[in-house]
């Protein structure tokens, strides 16, 4: 994985082979509270294009970008907003979801929510930028849970 700490390394495409993760904060353990994102799907070549947008529009930098490889995706963080880039094909299983929540342990709001019921749609697994695992509440809300860790070099 590549990292940038000041500079942001733009991902070129979203099928890079090698996953590239830039984040100002790499570990989401010390959360307070979740921090929620709005979905925002874009098509393949437009994630810079509407990244800037919404760094104008929140008047903010983004403050993460990474690739997905295994899913052909590259994502951006703005304020509130993930944005996320793909193909209609590599986007269709992920416009189903709500929304993401950014916590400080998949674990605990795993065990969280199999306890109150919720319909885990998809199990706890390594994502780029640490773990996580989508599931549908019983108000049938379906949302995506994960967790920030540090990558193996630092990132």
């Amino acid at each position: 994985m590549s990292h940038t700490s000041d500079a942001l390394s733009t991902p070129s495409t979203p099928s890079t082979p090698t996953a590239v993760v830039w984040r100002r904060s790499n570990d989401s353990s010390g959360l307070a509270e979740p921090r929620a994102f709005i979905r925002v799907f874009t098509g393949p070549g437009t994630l810079e294009s509407v990244t800037t947008f919404y760094e104008g529009l929140l008047d903010t930098k983004r403050d993460m970008w990474f690739t997905y490889p295994a899913k052909q995706l590259a994502l951006a963080a703005v304020g509130g907003f993930l944005l996320i880039e793909g193909t209609e094909e590599t986007l269709e299983s992920f416009r189903g979801t709500t929304g993401t929540l950014l916590v400080d342990s998949a674990e605990t709001y795993l065990a969280r929510l199999t306890a109150e019921g919720a319909e885990i749609l998809d199990p706890l697994h390594s994502v780029p930028t640490g773990a996580g695992f989508t599931a549908r509440h019983a108000d049938g809300t379906v949302i995506e849970y994960v967790e920030h860790r540090s990558t193996i070099d630092g990132c």
